[in-house]
């Protein structure tokens, strides 16, 4: 059992806490209602009493033509103030004038504008429905209550997203409003195969996901798992998807990430066809895309947008600064410190005369410049953005040049950091170049103490985790360890589309992608259709 399932396991045993039901809101605890009589009194002062001190809450009383009275209750600012107006109230207001009695003209002639509303009898529904946005008609004398659907809030237009950047491709990236990204999806996405189930999380907050899979692409066991593992989400509140992912994982305790995120429809999309899954969350542009190998992670969708033999080049490319930025300063220490014999003797001269007035050993100048680095790229961040790009880019230069005239620092030290510093930069996703840049510093310590011998125990340990890590049950090396051949033509180069004519096996069912008539298919020695 893996370590996620052993945990739960446990956590399920000692607090026996029942999963949530997908699509449904979790169990509050919002206190009874005493009395089960359909007056609009005794309702409206339990709504009072549950939204004590909120002053954005709004109780409009009035009374229809036909005599009866009601109450809308809804929060101001989050609800289309006009279509309350035009298409409830005043639609009440004429039914009422024509029928006898206004529950027949709103249960049984259905002759309101507005088509997005549900009825029910629970308070605590419709206490959950009005902090969704909705506004909940109440009728003396009537148990039913009506949901009025007609949230309205601002939102941020669709832009680009700023930490995707792509040359070739669709410049549309999601929003914080989860049914606008659903449209960006289904409107490039036209098949009724795409699965859209909500789940409801955060006791307190109550946010809104959404589970996306396209039927018959997608395992089935895969969807059961993650509808598992969200439905033991017990927490106040779900801010941002990161609450989501670490509840997910399964390997808490790792560096390597283990679920990818995006804010492109397009690799979205893309993962969906390839039988993967995506959780999207009210609240957040950022959508998850699971089960995730690290090959996924090392791919750009300028990989596909351009020629196969460019792409597969820039992704050669990216492998080797993944190594240099893992290994350059660790290799730079154990060789100048423990193996000076493998430097040519030119350059060795030229390493000793930059470090002769330096009064640091070679890994203290390590430690001091890559602390800085990660400063100077912590403070590019936080800083107003007018004047980031000087901080990270000047800043750099201007310190070490300084230290380098000081004499604290070797100018060989500031190369060797600067490199790993841009190739930290083309690993396409960031929580990946995080987990190289962390590992980075450990590996320098064991190449201070034992040189290339401990790189390379630190490049086994390494191995040996990234070969027992599995996400959701798919292995993390995968397909090169363990070895599915056909799956291997989009790991370290990318081969044509025509060559890729199944999907990968260890995230699909229906592997096939192309067509017969496709130019360069050709069948399957003894694959059945």
């Amino acid at each position: 059992m893996s370590p996620w399932g052993r945990k739960k396991r446990i956590q399920e045993q000692n607090n026996h806490v029942a999963p949530a039901k997908t699509g449904q809101p979790p169990q509050t605890e919002w206190p009874e209602l005493e009395t089960d009589s359909p007056s609009l009194k005794t309702r409206l002062h339990w709504f009072k009493q549950r939204f004590n001190n909120c002053s954005d809450i709004i109780f409009r009383e009035f009374t229809l033509t036909s005599g009866e009275n009601c109450a809308i209750i809804y929060f101001s600012g989050m609800i289309d103030q006009d279509s309350l107006q035009r298409f409830i109230l005043q639609d009440l207001q004429t039914e009422a004038s024509e029928s006898a009695t206004i529950y027949k003209a709103l249960f049984q002639r259905k002759s309101l504008s507005v088509s997005n509303y549900t009825i029910t009898s629970d308070l605590n529904e419709c206490l959950t429905h009005i902090l969704n946005s909705c506004a909940t008609l109440i009728i003396d004398g009537d148990k039913r209550m009506i949901n009025f659907e007609v949230a309205s809030y601002p939102t941020r237009s669709i832009e680009e997203t700023p930490n995707e950047s792509i040359i070739r491709g669709s410049r549309e990236s999601f929003i914080e409003d989860l049914p606008t990204n659903l449209t960006l999806l289904r409107r490039l996405l036209k098949t009724p195969d795409l699965k859209t189930e909500s789940i409801v999380v955060g006791r307190k907050t109550q946010t809104p996901l959404v589970l996306a899979y396209i039927e018959g692409i997608c395992k089935p066991e895969l969807i059961a798992e993650m509808k598992r593992r969200l439905s033991y989400i017990q927490i106040d509140g779900i801010i941002g998807s990161y609450y989501i992912e670490e509840f997910i994982k399964d390997n808490p305790y790792s560096p390597f990430p283990q679920v990818e995120y995006t804010e492109r429809p397009d690799i979205v999309i893309a993962s969906l066809l390839e039988g993967r899954a995506a959780i999207m969350l009210n609240g957040t542009p950022v959508c998850l895309l699971a089960p995730v190998t690290l090959y996924m992670l090392m791919q750009s969708p300028d990989d596909y947008n351009m020629w196969f033999i460019a792409g597969s080049f820039i992704r050669l490319i990216r492998y080797l600064f993944l190594l240099i930025s893992l290994l350059l300063p660790s290799i730079y220490i154990a060789v100048t410190t423990f193996h000076p014999q493998m430097i040519p003797f030119p350059l060795l001269i030229t390493i000793a005369s930059a470090r002769e007035i330096v009064p640091f050993p070679v890994v203290y100048e390590a430690f001091i410049m890559e602390i800085t680095f990660e400063a100077l790229r912590e403070a590019s961040i936080r800083i107003p953005k007018s004047i980031g790009q000087a901080v990270s880019i000047i800043g750099a230069l201007v310190i070490g040049t300084a230290a380098v005239q000081a004499g604290i620092i070797s100018a060989t030290m500031v190369i060797v950091v600067s490199v790993t510093g841009i190739a930290s930069f083309i690993i396409p996703h960031y929580d990946l170049g995080l987990s190289v840049r962390l590992l980075r510093f450990p590996i320098i310590i064991l190449a201070s103490m034992f040189g290339l011998y401990g790189i390379a125990c630190a490049l086994i340990f390494i191995y040996i985790h990234l070969v027992k890590m599995k996400s959701f049950g798919v292995p993390y090396l995968s397909p090169l360890t363990p070895l599915i051949k056909e799956d291997t033509g989009d790991t370290f180069i990318r081969l044509p589309w025509t060559f890729m004519r199944t999907r990968p096996s260890i995230t699909s069912n229906n592997r096939h992608r192309i067509a017969k008539n496709a130019r360069g298919w050709s069948e399957p020695k003894g694959e059945n259709e």
